[in-house]
């Protein structure tokens, strides 16, 4: 097995590891709304009717559901829940997928320590894997040929799934963005409203 590549076994071992290692943050009883990860029942994954006039094979963030929508044939859509930005930091508008990355490196932006000085510690970057806020993977938001510096991509803090937290990216489960990431080609469009 190539060990760069990203596998359901893998992330599910991964994070069965994670489970039973003491370093989850949160527990949830049984018949609790929330899945073992802390996501709601509302925000977890599913198809759905859908009647925008995207085509199949786009993707649609309304940020103000905080859902995420891979366009299917015939109505359909697939839906995922997200995290999104603070207010005023998402990207709104079209965009493509410029590139993909499994278990991205990540470094915050000049304008992300501004706003946020704690991360200056992480300014040399934080390599790809379970201590990497992009998660599993990455999908590279362009317009124009230019990368935007906004991402869809993995989280390792679920339970946040559902709410506005974000420095403007689109979070989804570690679970969910390799759902995505193998349904969405570089190229695929996306818009974010």
């Amino acid at each position: 097995m190539d060990n760069d590549h990203i596998t359901r076994r893998g992330l599910v071992l991964g994070c069965v590891a994670l489970m039973t290692s003491g370093c989850t943050t949160a527990s949830w009883p049984i018949g609790s709304p929330f899945s073992s990860n802390g996501v709601s029942y509302r925000n977890r994954r599913r198809e759905v009717a859908y009647s925008g006039g995207e085509a199949p094979g786009s993707i649609v963030v309304n940020t103000y559901e905080r859902y995420l929508y891979y366009v299917e044939d015939e109505g359909r859509a697939t839906r995922y829940g997200v995290a999104v930005g603070e207010e005023g930091l998402t990207l709104k508008g079209n965009a493509v997928v410029g590139r993909k990355a499994e278990w991205p490196s990540w470094t915050p932006t000049a304008s992300m320590i501004e706003r946020k000085p704690r991360l200056a510690q992480y300014a040399g970057g934080v390599p790809g894997g379970e201590n990497n806020p992009l998660g599993a993977a990455a999908l590279y938001l362009y317009q124009g040929g230019r990368d935007t510096y906004f991402r869809i991509h993995g989280t390792n803090e679920p339970w946040l799934i559902g709410q506005a937290v974000s420095n403007g990216c689109i979070r989804m489960t570690n679970e969910d963005i390799v759902h995505l990431y193998g349904r969405a080609p570089i190229g695929t469009g996306v818009l974010v409203i």
